[in-house]
């Protein structure tokens, strides 16, 4: 009767977990604002956020009878969550980089000011949404009784809802990687036992991307990128710009 008591209270803690990843852009969080980085308000709302899903998880570590084995609140195997974890990340700044080189045509490094921000937006969201999804979500789904391979798709796709990444006005590119982002962290969970590598490679993964692409969160969609505003209102090559001062003279 406990332990059915306690796992009921892990399962509503999970479920306010998706509702704080639904919510985490409000908090300035993973896909946050960027005219707002670097500013204390908004740095205060993002270190809310995170503060909130480590303290839901860790009640759900307390309350629930077995989390480590049951739910993957644990590394897994160490070795295997390293290795695992960097081969991910690799995979995951390859594509980071061609997708800078087919979308900019060369590395769009970032302004320095908003390094700090990125380092921590990669570790403190990584960190959450791999606990909370692959690790406790889907730990759930498996002691339903779902095989491992539809729950890590449940799992997946409920991720890239919660990331509010198919709303009208975003692009697409991000939905796909963090619908990738997700199976891949759901199977390397499975593989190893344990959130570890999942944690390192989508950590890594989601800091290439800010690192090739200029943005702290979301990627801008075609058209709408700095460069391409600028292109706008530049005038046709050739032509000179002669101020009004020097019109009026003549």
């Amino acid at each position: 009767m406990e332990s059915t008591l306690r796992a009921m209270v892990a399962l509503g803690i999970a479920l306010l977990l998706v509702m704080l990843r639904l919510e985490a852009e409000r908090f300035g969080a993973a896909e946050y604002d960027e005219a707002t980085a670097g500013h204390l308000p908004a740095l205060r709302r993002r270190l809310s956020w995170y503060a909130l899903g480590l303290i839901l998880l860790f009640v759900i570590f307390v309350a629930y009878p077995a989390p480590r084995s049951d739910l993957h609140l644990t590394t897994g195997d160490r070795l295997e969550a390293i290795l695992f974890g960097l081969g991910f990340g690799a995979v995951g700044t390859a594509q980071a980089v061609a997708f800078a080189w087919l979308r900019y045509r060369r590395l769009r490094l970032p302004e320095p000011k908003l390094y700090a921000g990125a380092v921590v937006n990669a570790l403190g969201t990584a960190l959450i949404d791999e606990a909370a999804f692959r690790g406790v979500l889907m730990g759930f789904v498996l002691l339903a009784g779902v095989d491992g391979s539809t729950a890590n798709v449940i799992q997946a796709l409920l991720y890239a809802l919660a990331t509010r990444l198919g709303a009208p006005g975003r692009d697409r590119y991000m939905l796909v990687l963090v619908l990738l982002i997700g199976l891949a962290g759901g199977w390397l969970t499975l593989a190893t036992g344990g959130i570890g590598a999942a944690f390192v490679g989508h950590s890594i993964t989601r800091f290439a991307t800010f690192l090739t692409t200029g943005h702290p969160g979301r990627v801008a969609l075609p058209g709408h990128e700095s460069e391409d505003v600028e292109r706008v209102h530049r005038p046709p090559e050739g032509w000179q710009v002669v101020p009004d001062g020097a019109r009026r003279r003549r």
